[in-house]
């Protein structure tokens, strides 16, 4: 099996990404990233909230809702993260069903033709050591207009065990939507490592921000901006 780096590098442009990993030390941790090629996309950075992770513009600029939005979420027993506004959506939802799938259900994929990027969402039940829920809402790649929606539940990852999913595939000149999932290894001993190890296998000139954090603490999550590394 391919390991985090070797998958993450080899995707010259993944968009954004949502990961969800058991380190060598067995802590379960969740990992967002993301990447740009226009200098919109480029001109952010995660920032911390009131128990969220926020992506938001460097400087002034008006909000996008498709740039920027709490990508990450703690509440009522539930962390939720992803790469859009389905965040809060999502975690809303949770407080009044507790069901992770029907908290997924029902979500649209982005309306920016030609590519309709899809709407990546992960959920973890801060009560359970164990368990994890990936969202897609995706579009057809047959060109129907209708939205695929894609639950996949993850259990019991063993330490090294990684699941992720991309926005997008690219081999540099060719953008596609992304594969519905991926698994893959990761030799990171804890959060820290875990983070370098994606920060290192994005492509340097268009990666944005990455965050890694533990579930119940997102407070103390590692993040990492391109901004401040300039």
């Amino acid at each position: 099996m391919d390991h985090v780096h070797e998958v993450v590098a080899g995707n010259r442009y993944p968009g954004r990404g949502v990961l969800w990993a058991r380190t060598l030390s067995g802590a379960l941790c969740g990992g967002y990233f993301l990447t740009g090629r226009s200098t919109a996309s480029k001109a952010r950075t995660i920032c911390r909230g009131d128990r969220e992770l926020i992506v938001s513009p460097t400087g002034e600029s008006d909000h996008d809702p498709l740039r920027h939005y709490a990508a990450a979420r703690e509440r009522g027993g539930w962390l939720v993260f992803g790469n859009g506004e389905q965040v809060g959506v999502v975690s809303d939802r949770l407080q009044e069903t507790g069901s992770p799938t029907q908290a997924l259900g029902g979500l649209e994929y982005e309306p920016d033709p030609p590519i309709f990027t899809p709407r990546i969402t992960v959920v973890a039940d801060l009560s359970s050591s164990r368990d994890a829920w990936f969202g897609a809402a995706r579009r057809s790649r047959s060109g129907r207009t209708a939205t695929d929606v894609l639950t996949l539940a993850v259990r019991d990852l063993e330490p090294g065990d990684a699941v992720l999913m991309t926005t997008y595939r690219s081999d540099g000149h060719h953008v596609a939507t992304g594969e519905p999932f991926l698994e893959a290894r990761t030799g990171a001993a804890d959060r820290d490592e875990l983070l370098q190890e994606l920060w290192g296998s994005l492509t340097p000139e268009l990666r944005v921000a990455v965050a890694v954090f533990e579930p119940g603490r997102l407070a103390d999550a590692a993040i990492r901006n391109e901004t401040s590394a300039l």
